[in-house]
């Protein structure tokens, strides 16, 4: 595993302005330009246009979509229909720096409880946390809104808020959070600031956390030492937990999530300190800390993580795609097993700023573009 890593270092180191989202929605316009990749020729489908730093995507029955704006709206769109709809009933949300309303994710029983779950930050006094909150989506609004979890403790500042929500098979959530930018927090057992919680459905701790009713340890970490994580996955075929995480200058990773493990941050890390460029912690790597599955340095900041489990691509089948922002690309991980044996690189400074990725029960790629005239996209084999 550490040969792995040494090897794969790589060269590469409001609401809505509803205006804009009636003009551009249900378009549906397809790029005329052919994007080649190793195995297919690709092209990008503009479902929407106009949103302002779209975050989270999640699918509804019957062809709709639930996005959130980091800004502070979630929006429902049903592909045919003239224009979203504004969901309303949101409680208080404080936009600051990286963080607003963040990641969505629908109960996996959705079908019969309608429940929606979402991540936003949370203010009280000055202070900022990320929280997460559950309610009933009832036609376009949101009923019996309740807070199920608030990272403790709230601190001042807008960076590494996380966050992203994941369903396991047990219907228990996990819950990505940043370090706040406080390194400690990440070796702080006693502070949720980074770390991934794991919550029940409803806001209580599963009884077999790893550090359940242990009295010097935070009952709903499930892992700690993550720096930032925005991109997670249950991949439910394999029964594997995939995320990603920010590194600072360099040491962006990839990790396989295991209860109760230390994955390092800021002990351990491939990442260097920003503009000097000098050493954090020990060094690379520590016996009792989980090292990366893959790293990037140049850091390429990803965000949003989905395993492709569809039929419109047959041969990505179980390939790892990951977005990223800062080098404005998507990239297609090849497995074997659990080890990453290459990694192609799609759609270079085609899109932009890639802050979701995610597999489409139609079998498509759908991704979110990071900006404030942000997109959804669709990639499609060209046939």
């Amino acid at each position: 595993m550490q040969d792995l890593v040494r090897n794969r270092i790589t060269k590469c180191f409001r609401l809505p302005i509803l205006l804009v989202l009636v003009m551009s929605w249900g378009r549906n316009a397809v790029s005329s330009e052919i994007y080649a990749s190793e195995l297919y020729e690709l092209r990008v489908k503009t479902i929407a246009t106009g949103l302002n730093y779209p975050w989270g995507l999640d699918f509804l029955p019957d062809d709709g979509l639930i996005v959130t704006e980091r800004s502070g709206a979630m929006l429902l769109f049903n592909i045919g229909a003239n224009k979203p709809e504004v969901v309303a009933g949101l409680p208080k949300i404080s936009v600051s720096g990286q963080g607003g309303l963040m990641d969505v994710v629908l109960h996996p029983n959705f079908s019969e409880n309608r429940m929606v779950y979402f991540s936003f930050v949370g203010g009280e006094d000055g202070l900022l946390g990320t929280e997460v909150a559950r309610a009933k989506l009832i036609g376009s609004r949101l009923v019996d809104t309740e807070v199920i979890f608030q990272a403790s403790p709230k601190s001042k500042g807008g960076r590494h808020f996380g966050s992203r929500l994941a369903f396991l098979g047990d219907k228990t959530l996990l819950v990505s959070l940043g370090d706040r930018g406080y390194r400690p927090n990440g070796q702080d057992l006693e502070t949720h600031p980074g770390s991934i919680i794991r919550v029940m459905e409803d806001g209580g701790t599963p009884p077999d956390n790893p550090f359940y009713d242990n009295k010097a340890v935070t009952d709903q970490i499930f892992t700690y030492g993550n720096r930032n994580v925005q991109g997670l996955f249950w991949d439910e075929l394999n029964d594997l937990i995939w995320a990603t995480e920010h590194g600072p200058q360099g040491g962006c990773e990839l990790n396989l999530i295991q209860p109760g493990k230390n994955y390092g941050w800021a002990d351990i890390t491939f990442g260097k300190n920003y503009i000097i460029g000098t050493k954090i912690g020990e060094g690379f790597y520590r016996e009792d800390v989980e090292g990366p599955i893959f790293q990037w340095t140049p850091s390429n900041a990803p965000s949003g993580l989905t395993v492709y489990r569809g039929e419109k691509f047959p041969a990505w089948a179980g390939n790892l795609f990951v977005g990223s922002l800062n080098l404005r690309l998507l990239s297609r991980l090849i497995l074997d097993g659990q080890k990453v044996i290459g990694e192609e690189r799609l759609l270079e400074h085609k899109i932009g700023r890639i802050r979701t990725v995610r597999t489409g029960p139609d079998g498509f790629l759908y991704i979110l573009t990071d900006d404030n005239n942000g997109d959804i996209l669709r990639i499609e084999p060209h046939l």
